[in-house]
């Protein structure tokens, strides 16, 4: 009898730490999960700091706020950043966003002309931004670039330009904190909530497209439209002057004028004309 009782007292002893066990690890488990749930908003952003940089590269995808265009003007007003490449698709037959954005920018400031580039596109994804500029980058040998892109996707964006651009540039990309996503609890907010989901898928599909890919290099550029700088692309908008055109219109006028002073002078002279004989007609006084 006594050995039963043991025996149910061992068993009884083997439960309690079993379900003990299980307890712990379903709060290990509740734990970690609310730990991957609060940090995963942050381990989105990548923030870097910087206290000077060359170039600043202002990826499409901006609201109508241009709080990205907003951001590099104000970088180049403080003389943080040199020079800003401006990224815009394609928005009518020969068009682009870039040229709105980079006219709305220069508004912005008194920059220098030449120091602002228009870079049109018609990529669908980051991947293929990265495909238009990265090798016009190489090309000049530019060390090191800051990205401006939404909070969610700086680490996604300077992973994949770092992937397909090998060891040079250097990228950099900021939060720059706008709209609703707060990283620290962007549970709180329903827009918020609908970025991290967009962020994390977009991530995880760029591993898989970016799988196996090679770095680019000078050779593979190609591009929708060639980047330019604001100088260039104004000339190129300023209105063509055909001379052949005009030309006959413009003599027209001349002579259309030339003889409204003929019909001028020709009625002021008949005027005087007409007074001087009215004052020989008139009886002399006494």
């Amino acid at each position: 009898m006594s050995k039963i009782l043991k025996s149910e007292k061992i068993d009884h002893k083997k439960k309690s730490f079993s379900i003990g066990f299980a307890l712990l690890i379903l709060l290990a488990i509740a734990v970690l999960t609310y730990v991957i749930f609060e940090k995963s908003g942050l381990w989105l952003v990548e923030d870097d700091d910087f206290e000077h940089v060359k170039w600043v590269a202002v990826l499409d995808g901006q609201t109508p706020d241009l709080e990205r265009s907003d951001y590099a003007a104000n970088l180049l007003k403080e003389g943080i950043a040199d020079s800003v490449l401006i990224l815009g698709r394609r928005a009518y037959r020969d068009r682009s966003n870039s040229e709105f954005y980079a006219e709305d920018f220069m508004k912005l400031g008194a920059f220098d002309e030449k120091a602002i580039y228009l870079v049109p596109h018609n990529d669908p994804s980051t991947i293929a931004e990265a495909y238009t500029l990265i090798p016009w980058l190489k090309s000049r040998n530019i060390d090191t670039v800051l990205l401006l892109t939404g909070a969610t996707s700086t680490y996604r964006v300077k992973r994949i330009f770092q992937k397909l651009s090998g060891n040079s540039p250097v990228y950099l990309t900021k939060n720059i904190h706008h709209i609703t996503y707060d990283p620290a609890c962007w549970y709180n907010n329903r827009e918020s909530r609908k970025d991290w989901l967009r962020s994390w898928a977009a991530l995880f599909a760029s591993y898989i497209d970016l799988f196996n890919i090679d770095t680019l290099s000078v050779a593979d550029s190609s591009y929708y439209k060639p980047i330019r700088s604001y100088a260039e692309y104004k000339k190129e908008m300023r209105p063509k002057v055909n001379l052949q055109k005009i030309l006959p219109k413009i003599e027209e006028k001349i002579k259309a004028e030339s003889e409204k002073e003929i019909l001028k002078d020709s009625v002021a002279a008949a005027v005087k004309d007409s007074s001087k004989t009215q004052e020989k007609a008139k009886p002399g006084k006494k």
